[in-house]
C-alpha cells in the first residue's frame, strides 16, 4: 500500500480508538526504555519526522511529549522539583527517578494530544501554524505510525503548556524566556500503523 493509498483509508471509530490505544501504549514503553536505559534522552520514536499533509518535509524530527489527561498533579511535582534545587545534576536525577517509577505505567492516563516546546524565534513554529495541519511520522524498532494532526499554539496558562514547560525544565534549566508550546491533535480515523523503516 502506498502513502497515497493510506491517505485515502478512513478507519471506523472502533479501529481508530484501537489504533490510538496501541500508539499510546507504544509511546509509554518507548519512554520507559529511554528513562531506564538511556538517561531519559529522547529516542527515535519520540522524535517524529514532520511533513505537510501533502508530503513536503517540514522537519527531520521534533521531540514531542505525551501529557496526562489530568496534568495538574504531575506539573506541580515537576515544578516543585525544579524550584527545590539549583543543582542541575540533582534535578536531572530526580526527574529520572520520577519518570522511571510509575509515571508511564498506565497509557490510559495519557491524552492523545501531543505537545512540543520550541525556542522563541524558531521559523518552524510559524510554518507549522501557517499550515494548521501536519503529518507526524513515528518510527522505532519494528513499529511505525503515520498520524495527521491539527496544530495549535498553547497559551501560557493552558494546563498542557504548563505540563510541557515544567517537564522540559526538569531536564534543561536554561530554557529561555518566550518559548512556545504547540499541541498536535491526532486525526485517528486517518492515521495508520506501518512497519518501521
Amino acid at each position: 500500500m502506498t502513502d497515497d493509498d493510506r491517505d485515502n483509508v478512513i478507519l471506523l471509530e472502533p479501529a481508530a480508538a484501537a489504533l490510538r490505544d496501541e500508539f499510546l501504549g507504544w509511546q509509554c514503553r518507548l519512554r520507559q526504555l529511554a528513562v531506564r536505559e538511556n538517561s531519559g534522552r529522547p529516542s527515535q520514536g519520540m522524535r517524529p519526522h514532520v511533513t505537510t499533509v501533502r508530503g513536503e518535509e517540514i522537519a527531520g524530527g521534533i521531540t514531542v511529549l505525551i501529557v496526562q489527561d489530568d496534568p495538574e498533579p504531575s506539573t506541580q511535582l515537576f515544578r516543585y522539583q525544579v524550584l527545590k534545587t539549583l543543582d542541575p545534576v540533582e534535578r536531572y536525577d530526580k526527574a529520572l527517578q520520577i519518570l522511571a517509577s510509575n509515571y508511564f505505567q498506565r497509557p490510559r492516563d495519557f491524552s492523545d494530544v501531543m505537545t512540543a516546546l520550541f525556542g522563541p524565534a524558531m521559523p518552524l513554529v510559524d510554518h507549522l501554524l501557517a499550515e494548521g495541519r501536519c503529518m507526524l511520522e513515528f518510527s522505532q524498532f519494528s513499529k511505525g505510525y503515520r498520524i495527521p494532526c491539527e496544530v495549535d499554539e498553547l497559551d501560557e496558562n493552558d494546563a498542557f503548556y504548563q505540563a510541557t514547560y515544567w517537564h522540559n525544565r526538569l531536564f534543561n534549566s536554561d530554557i529561555p524566556a518566550g518559548v512556545r508550546v504547540l499541541s498536535f491533535t491526532p486525526d485517528w480515523m486517518r492515521s495508520s500503523s506501518l512497519p518501521a523503516d
